[in-house]
């Protein structure tokens, strides 16, 4: 009798042994099952917006004085042309796993559509496309005085980073992408570095901590080797020299003078430092916005027809430029595609002198045509964006350019 009692004693203090780690560790296991299987065909899509209940996130609200824009529905072009084929573009959003589209033209909505789940009041993970929303905030930021200037090394802002990779890196080159800090962005390769710094973002690792176990592979300001914990630096040094979070900067700076019509969320680790490389989660609706601030160069005019300068003039006109040979279109000295130039944390497709965009993994995309008076937004789940052999990068801007051209007549 005492063995089994013994036994089931030790049983039962099993038992609550796990049930115990089961408690204190559920919110990392919750993580990093989001995070394995975050590209799963059949687990994309709700992923894609919900990530923000799955992992820590900081909150923005929706701004006090909500911003519209006015609709007048109008239906998209049948069909595209790309490398002398024509393609059915309905098919074409079907293929990428589409989940949310939106066509602004002169400031009206002129089409607005959702599926897989999506819908106006839900906010898509950005991904990269949180990049230049950390680079406007970095414009006011300089604007206000609280950074110097971007010929500055990021180490006079996070002196944490110095023996790092980025030790004697200049803000500018960071916000190139141009640090020269050795990383692999391959989301094919599961020991990537992109793919490690996911991992670690699951278990909530300190990202500051991450940034600073990064080292140097090439002169910086050479070379454009994309590389999204430069985004994250940027991050910090906001961080250090507001003395405010970005999650607060990005409330009081952008999503309250915006009229951001509903709350979004930012992923952030256990210290509430926010994933600033590609944590938003934003309504399709309040990413126009940001598209439609930088076509107008910075300014916004609200609904009591009050126009201000929320972003500098100058600094979108810089963000939007490429100022040296290894950032321009058509360039082989750059890591990434030579279909693209860069700017700060804005991509310039190669093929037009005016279009810029901000992209993110999965075929998010925020593409602004000046000279059209146009931004589109597309939030995706593609869950085939790996396969580099189905070109869909290039499909999407042969569409963008197609729905441009189609609203403009």
């Amino acid at each position: 009798m005492k063995k089994t009692f013994s036994l089931k004693g030790v049983s039962l203090g099993f038992l609550i042994v796990v049930i115990v780690l089961l408690v204190i560790y559920q919110k990392n296991l919750i993580r990093l099952y989001t995070a394995v299987t975050l590209y799963d065909e059949d687990k994309i899509a709700h992923n894609f917006l919900t990530m923000y209940e799955s992992f820590n996130a900081t909150v923005i609200p929706a701004s006090s004085e909500p911003f519209s824009f006015t609709e007048e529905p109008k239906p998209l072009p049948n069909a595209f042309n790309y490398e002398n084929q024509t393609m059915s573009l309905t098919d074409f959003l079907e293929d990428t796993q589409t989940m949310g589209l939106l066509v602004l033209k002169d400031g009206v909505i002129v089409n607005e559509n959702y599926w897989l789940g999506h819908a106006k009041d839900k906010q898509h993970i950005s991904f990269s496309m949180a990049k230049s929303f950390v680079s406007a905030l970095m414009g006011i930021a300089i604007d206000e005085g609280f950074v110097t200037s971007i010929e500055q090394d990021v180490t006079d802002y996070v002196p944490e980073l110095m023996g790092s990779g980025y030790e004697d890196v200049s803000i500018k080159d960071v916000l190139q992408i141009s640090s020269g800090v050795r990383f692999n962005e391959d989301y094919g390769d599961f020991n990537s570095d992109i793919n490690r710094f996911s991992r670690a973002t699951a278990f909530g690792t300190s990202l500051d901590d991450f940034s600073a176990s990064l080292d140097r592979e090439r002169e910086p300001g050479t070379y454009h080797h994309y590389v999204s914990i430069d985004t994250q630096v940027l991050g910090m040094v906001l961080t250090r020299a507001t003395g405010k979070s970005l999650t607060h900067y990005l409330s009081e700076k952008i999503w309250q003078p915006l009229g951001m019509e509903h709350q979004a969320y930012w992923l952030a680790d256990d210290n509430n430092m926010e994933l600033a490389l590609g944590g938003l989660n934003v309504s399709l609706r309040d990413y126009a916005k940001l598209g439609w601030l930088y076509l107008n160069q910075g300014t916004w005019t609200d609904k009591q027809h009050n126009t201000q300068q929320i972003v500098p003039k100058q600094w979108v006109i810089d963000s939007t430029t490429a100022d040296a040979p290894h950032l321009v279109a058509g360039e082989n000295n750059s890591a990434s595609s030579s279909s693209f130039g860069y700017g700060y944390q804005w991509w310039l497709p190669l093929g037009a002198e005016d279009e810029f965009s901000a992209q993110g993994i999965y075929n998010q995309y925020i593409y602004i045509d000046p000279d059209q008076n146009l931004v589109i937004v597309k939030n995706s789940a593609n869950y085939r964006f790996t396969d580099k052999s189905l070109n869909w990068t290039a499909k999407h801007y042969a569409m963008f350019r197609a729905i441009s051209t189609h609203f403009s007549q």
